[in-house]
């Protein structure tokens, strides 16, 4: 069989349900709240529910929007709508019913599958367009304007499903929208296989693993660092409704899971916990971290209480299906602070603002392209063209690669603080915050100066019971950073603003300082 034959093969996501449903139909692909759903029963589900929606007009190609908290019945309207040869697009609980609406508009969902906590929000984002839309709830009993999931499963219309090619697409995933409207990622069948591939073979996961997925799953952390590479490997999948710190914890020694994602704030939060370091987390064999850089000082307290764990430091990003670079096992001491390398199937580069390739060393854009780099912004051809320009994809983060071709990630370009003609990296002047032992988090933004253009001002988190003043937080950054560095001022949060996908939203600090 050519490459090409091979990219003309079925790719539907779903097929990858039904080869472990047939081969292994007693295994468990969740464990959620006690009840365990197995390979073969989310399969039948999907392929019920499936039916039902085809019979309310859901064909090829529509979009099934889904607003759920973590449940098995998540994953499940994804298979279904795959099934169908239809786009799963998750949407992000959080946001405002403006917000969902214009996701709902702009996508052209034909369909709303809606958990029962989140129906006011659902059914004000959908106030006049009712019509327009298929909605299902997730709650068992009936609601005015709205069937039931499992109304659709008992249809007796039955379909087979649509096969998918490899460009045919799988999930819409929009993008956090820190500035401007979020856009939609188109992420492909081939997308999501040659992500699971790469990361199968990057952890070694098998059948065997047991993971947790404490994230939300309408964001890549928990979906696809987790979650679908262990489908894809016929393992299978704790999932928490919602993070909790604690419950976390207790679940991770109770189960013995073997994997487990968490955002910068996720770990912090178990950190903190007072116990952390007399708790039994040596079944954990992978943790993978991601949203932004962490501070050397919290990995190695990670490692620390997570002592059989390859700590996975990582970079990636919703375009790529997440998870592009990982720090090897064995290079946690020698490189640590970095990223990694890129993983299997994944070209990386680092260019300048002409884009021109630039040595080790040198500070530019990342970019990268291959299989797992998706295809484009839903109805978006201005954003794609500009994002895949010259075929690779322009990320808009800046990083440098060592000599060994390890990436290290500097910074985005909107957040380098430019003071008096001088280049400042605000990750720069957060790793030396970190190091301070009273400090638990901190963010560094640019504030408008009439002298220098911009001037760093920090925004810190104090761990609980320090005492720490700014003034002695500045005494520490003068001991180690030029003096153009040090942060003009430092102000003390109770948190620090960040979006679901643990990134600090520095925009939101910029506006407060």
């Amino acid at each position: 069989m050519t490459l090409a034959q091979t990219m003309q093969a079925n790719m539907n996501w779903f097929a990858v349900l039904a080869h472990h449903a047939t081969r292994t139909p007693d295994k468990a692909i969740t464990v959620f709240e006690g009840e365990t759903t197995t390979y073969g029963e989310m399969a039948s589900g999907a392929a019920a529910l499936a039916g039902g929606l085809s019979e309310r007009g859901v064909h090829r190609g529509d979009v099934v929007a889904l607003l759920s908290y973590n449940c098995p019945e998540f994953l499940e309207t994804v298979f279904a709508a795959n099934y169908l040869g239809a786009i799963a697009m998750p949407i992000n609980w959080r946001l405002a019913a403006p917000e969902v609406r214009f996701l709902l508009e702009h996508s052209g969902a034909r369909a709303l599958v809606c958990d029962e906590p989140l129906l006011d929000l659902a059914n004000e984002a959908t106030k006049g367009i009712e019509p327009a839309l298929v909605r299902v709830s997730l709650s068992p009993a009936g609601k005015d304007g709205w069937t039931t999931l499992a109304d659709l499963r008992a249809t007796p219309n039955r379909v087979e499903p649509v096969p998918a090619a490899a460009d045919d697409i799988h999930r819409l995933m929009y993008t956090s929208g820190t500035t401007g409207r979020p856009k939609g990622v188109m992420i492909s069948h081939a997308n999501l296989a040659w992500k699971n591939l790469a990361h199968i073979i990057e952890f070694g996961f098998t059948s065997s693993d047991l993971g947790l997925a404490c994230g939300p799953l309408y964001h890549v952390g928990a979906l696809d660092l987790t979650t679908t590479s262990l489908i894809a490997a016929g393992a299978t999948t704790i999932i928490h409704r919602s993070f909790e710190a604690p419950a976390v914890v207790d679940e991770l020694e109770r189960s013995r899971a073997t994997t487990v994602w968490l955002a910068p704030a996720m770990v912090n939060a178990i950190m903190a916990l007072p116990d952390i370091e007399q708790r039994d987390l040596s079944s954990v064999r992978v943790v993978i971290n991601g949203g932004e850089k962490m501070p050397i000082p919290l990995i190695e307290r990670i490692q620390r209480t997570f002592p059989s764990a390859w700590f996975a430091d990582a970079y990636g990003l919703t375009e790529t299906v997440s998870g592009d670079t990982f720090l090897d096992r064995d290079s946690l001491v020698s490189k640590l602070g970095s990223v990694g390398r890129p993983c299997l199937y994944l070209e990386l580069d680092i260019w300048d603002e002409l884009g021109r390739p630039l040595p080790a060393g040198e500070r530019g854009e990342i970019v990268m392209r291959g299989p797992k780099v998706f295809r484009g912004y839903w109805r978006d051809p201005e954003a794609t063209a500009a994002a895949l320009a010259g075929g690779w994809f322009h990320t808009g983060d800046v990083g440098i690669r060592d000599d060994d071709g390890y990436l290290y990630i500097v910074d985005r370009f909107k957040d380098m603080i430019v003071s008096g003609g001088e280049n400042i990296a605000s990750s720069e002047v957060e790793r030396v915050l970190y190091e301070h032992a009273s400090v638990l988090e901190a963010a560094v933004v640019g504030r408008p100066d009439e002298r220098w253009g911009e001037v760093p001002v920090a925004f810190v988190v104090l761990r609980p019971d320090a005492t720490a003043t700014p003034d002695v937080l500045l005494e520490h950054c003068r001991t180690q950073l030029a003096r153009f560095k040090v942060p003009k001022d430092i102000m003390f949060l109770d948190a620090l603003p960040r979006n679901p996908s643990g990134k600090v939203l520095k925009r939101e600090l910029r506006g407060g300082g």
